[in-house]
């Protein structure tokens, strides 16, 4: 473990001959997870530069930052070094927060779980759609596959656990959501949220140069739509 004298980031792990991971805490909360992102930002715009340090890849989650570098001694301890000497102020937040909305479609064809939603939380199935639409959703990062969003933060009284037994398959564009959080599948996939909604829209494009939709950081409101809407915008996207 290398020792690190920013506040922000609690501790840094060599992970591999390759890779950093830095710690930022263990909570999952907005303030942390945008010190991840701001932190993330400024070593990307470094990395640009011509093999700057070696570094390689950079990788953000709720509360970490995984960077992968070339493995020599010289670039290990360089990029500690780099690392140790950024400062809050290096890392400001983005000036242009991206801001989505995202169509989405509550009828029971694609509500798969939301009356067991419903019987789990005592809250009726309107009441759940609309507190779902009134959250501003926060993309604390992508993963688990290519361009899936974890966001969040839902209310509390809407937190449930995962499924029993996940399914084998959920449909594309599927809205489900697990404790305070929310995704929407960008393909087709096994997978165990509780699926309140679908969204006729594409999130993944494999051969576009910026083939996410959505970006760590990025803020979502929900647009109820009707599924006849659906439909129509479904076609657009085929």
């Amino acid at each position: 473990m290398y020792y690190i004298t920013i506040l922000m980031i609690k501790n840094v792990n060599q992970i591999s001959e390759q890779a950093f991971l830095l710690d930022f805490g263990n909570e999952i909360t907005k303030e942390i997870n945008q010190n991840v992102l701001n932190t993330f930002y400024y070593i990307s715009k470094k990395m640009r530069k011509d093999n700057f340090l070696g570094l390689k890849n950079c990788v953000p989650s709720y509360n970490k930052l995984l960077i992968h570098f070339h493995p020599s001694k010289k670039n290990k301890d360089e990029l500690f070094n780099f690392i140790n000497s950024i400062k809050i102020s290096h890392v400001h937040s983005k000036n242009n927060v991206e801001e989505l909305e995202i169509p989405v479609c509550y009828d029971e064809e694609f509500a798969l779980d939301i009356q067991n939603v419903s019987k789990k939380t005592k809250i009726n199935e309107d009441t759940i759609i609309k507190s779902h639409l009134s959250t501003k959703f926060f993309v604390y990062m992508i993963g688990f596959m290519p361009g899936l969003p974890f966001m969040g933060d839902l209310e509390t009284n809407l937190s449930v656990s995962r499924l029993t037994t996940p399914r084998l398959r959920v449909p594309s564009g599927s809205v489900g959501i697990v404790e305070k959080f929310c995704v929407i599948y960008p393909n087709e996939s096994p997978g165990g949220w509780n699926i309140i909604g679908r969204t006729p829209i594409k999130l993944f494009f494999k051969n576009k140069k910026k083939p996410t939709l959505f970006n760590p950081g990025s803020q979502i409101k929900i647009r109820l739509i009707s599924k006849k809407e659906f439909f129509e915008l479904q076609k657009k996207y085929e």
